[in-house]
C-alpha cells in the first residue's frame, strides 16, 4: 500500500502540475496526529454549521429582526458557513482518508472562493460598523439612511467588490508556467502556496496580493476604526450614564466580531511575513485552519449572548416550532 502511494506520488510529481493537480500535505510535521487533530476540527466546524445556520432561521424567521444590523449579521453568518465548508471538508478527507490530491482548476476554485469569502466576511463587518455608526451619531436618520434599497446595494458592492479584487488573481496564476514540483504544504489552497509551485517570475503575483489586501481588508480595517472613533465621541458626549452604556453595549458584540475576526488575521500575517523559521511551519498551518472554523463557531455564540433580541427570537423561533410539532 505504501509502495503504490509513493508510485502514485512520483506519477504525478513527473508530470505537469495543470494536468496532474496539486497534492495538500495536510500539516507539515504533524502527520502522525492528523487522526487526532481531525477530532477538534471537525467538533468546531460542525458547531459552526449549526450555530450559524440556527442564527439565520432565528432572523429571518422572526419579524421584528427585519432590521439591518440583523440582515448584515444573518449576511456574515452566511459567509462564515461558506468560508468553513471551502476548507475543512477538503482537510478532513486529507486527515480521515488520506485523500491529498486536488485538481490544479480544483485548486483554484478552492484559492478564489476563500479569499473572496475573507473579503466579503470584511466587508460586511464593516458595513456593521456604518450601521452602528448611523444608530448612534445620526439616530433620527437612520431609517431614512438605511433603506432596503441602500441595504440592497451595500449587499451588491460587497459581492462586486470581492469579486473584482479576487478574480484576476486566478488569471494571475493560470499565466504561469510550472515545474514538475506540485506539493502544497497546507490543508487548502491559497495564492502564494500555488504560486510558488511555478518556475516563473512571481513577483507580479506577490505585489497584487499585497495591493489586493491593503485596498480590501487594510481599508475596511481603517474606515471600521474611523467609524468607532465618531462612535466613542458621539457615546461620551451623551448627558445620562445609562444612555452611554446602552450605547456602548449594542456595539459590543460587533468590535468582539471585528477582534475575533482582525486579529488572528493579522498576526498571521505578521508571523508568516516576519517570523522566518524562528515560527515553525506547522503553527502558520495550525493559526491558518483555527481561523476558518473559530470566528465562525463563535460569532453565533457572541452575539446569542449578548445580543437580547436574538435570544428573544431564538425562544420565539423554538416555542412555535414546539407548538407546531404538538
Amino acid at each position: 500500500m505504501t509502495l503504490l502511494s509513493a508510485n502514485s506520488t512520483a506519477a504525478l510529481n513527473s508530470s505537469d502540475t495543470r494536468t496532474a493537480g496539486c497534492l495538500l500535505t495536510g500539516i507539515p510535521g504533524l502527520e502522525h496526529l492528523h487522526i487526532w487533530l481531525s477530532i477538534p476540527f471537525c467538533t468546531m466546524y460542525v458547531a459552526a454549521m449549526t450555530g450559524n445556520g440556527i442564527l439565520i432561521c432565528i432572523i429571518l424567521s422572526q419579524p421584528s429582526l427585519n432590521e439591518p444590523m440583523y440582515i448584515f449579521l444573518s449576511m456574515l453568518a452566511s459567509a462564515d458557513i461558506l468560508l468553513s465548508t471551502s476548507t475543512v471538508p477538503k482537510a478532513l478527507a486529507n486527515f480521515w482518508l488520506g485523500s491529498r490530491h486536488i485538481s490544479f482548476d480544483g485548486c483554484l476554485t478552492q484559492m478564489f472562493f476563500i479569499h473572496f469569502l475573507f473579503v466579503a466576511d470584511s466587508a460586511i463587518l464593516l458595513a456593521m460598523a456604518f450601521d452602528r455608526y448611523v444608530a448612534i451619531c445620526l439616530p433620527l436618520r437612520y431609517a431614512t439612511i438605511l433603506t432596503s434599497t441602500v441595504i440592497g446595494k451595500i449587499m451588491a458592492a460587497t459581492l462586486t467588490r470581492s469579486f473584482t479584487i479576487m478574480f484576476p488573481s486566478v488569471f494571475l496564476l493560470k499565466r504561469l508556467h510550472y515545474c514538475r514540483i506540485n506539493i502544497i504544504e497546507h490543508t487548502f489552497c491559497e495564492h502564494m502556496g500555488i504560486a510558488r509551485l511555478s518556475c516563473s517570475d512571481i513577483s507580479i503575483n506577490v505585489w497584487y496580493g499585497l495591493a489586493a489586501a491593503l485596498l480590501s481588508t487594510g481599508l475596511d480595517i481603517v474606515l471600521i476604526a474611523v467609524s468607532y472613533i465618531h462612535i466613542l465621541q458621539a457615546v461620551f458626549r451623551l448627558p445620562s450614564q445609562n444612555a452611554r452604556s446602552k450605547a456602548l453595549s449594542t456595539c459590543g458584540s460587533h468590535v468582539c466580531v471585528i477582534l475575533l475576526f482582525y486579529i488572528p488575521a493579522l498576526f498571521s500575517v505578521f508571523a508568516y511575513r516576519f517570523g522566518g523559521r524562528r515560527i515553525p511551519r506547522y503553527v502558520h498551518i495550525l493559526l491558518a485552519n483555527l481561523y476558518v472554523v473559530i470566528p465562525p463557531m463563535l460569532n453565533p455564540i457572541i452575539y446569542g449572548v449578548r445580543t437580547k433580541q436574538i435570544l428573544e427570537g431564538a425562544k420565539q423561533m423554538f416555542s412555535n416550532l414546539d407548538k407546531e410539532t404538538k
